[in-house]
């Protein structure tokens, strides 16, 4: 899937990235690097990566908006009191866990979190945006300089 994707240049990297922010298990930055590497086009992959990987988290926000507890306990087999445990640090640190939306693996799971104790849409929107632009400006720098100090 990832060279299928890098096949597409800066749609795949859109669209990879959009899926990575999902549930669905990929790397959005096995695909950042590729294509950054590939394209040496830092700005384009900067904007598009982004936009890609925020649009993706915004749909797993809104995923967990519209879930229920009732579901979780039913089909999940989620207890009570692990939700309530859950909300205590929702509630704990806010919005402020929308920065964290980009770290592998727990990321989608704090930003379906957020949205399942409805966090507020304005700020955990504008974070997961920092956040998420934060990761690809590393990126940047990080493959910019390996590429400055190969040539």
């Amino acid at each position: 899937m990832l060279e299928s994707l890098k096949n597409l240049g800066l749609v795949g990297l859109f669209l990879g990235n959009l899926l990575a922010a999902t549930i669905v298990p990929f790397s959005s930055d096995a695909l950042y690097i590729a294509i950054l590497a590939a394209t040496r086009r830092p700005l384009a992959c900067f904007l598009v990566g982004t936009a890609g990987n925020w649009l993706g988290s915004m749909i797993t926000y809104g995923i967990g908006w519209i879930g229920k507890w009732e579901w979780l306990e039913k089909w999940f087999k989620v207890k009570p009191e692990t939700l309530e445990k859950q909300k205590k640090s929702i509630d704990k640190y806010g919005v402020w866990l929308a920065l964290l939306g980009w770290v592998p693996i727990v990321g989608d799971v704090i930003v379906i979190a957020l949205g399942f104790y409805k966090t507020h849409p304005v700020w955990t929107s504008a974070l997961l945006l920092v956040g998420k632009a934060g990761r690809f400006l590393i990126w940047n720098l990080v493959v910019g300089g390996l590429q400055g100090a190969i040539s």
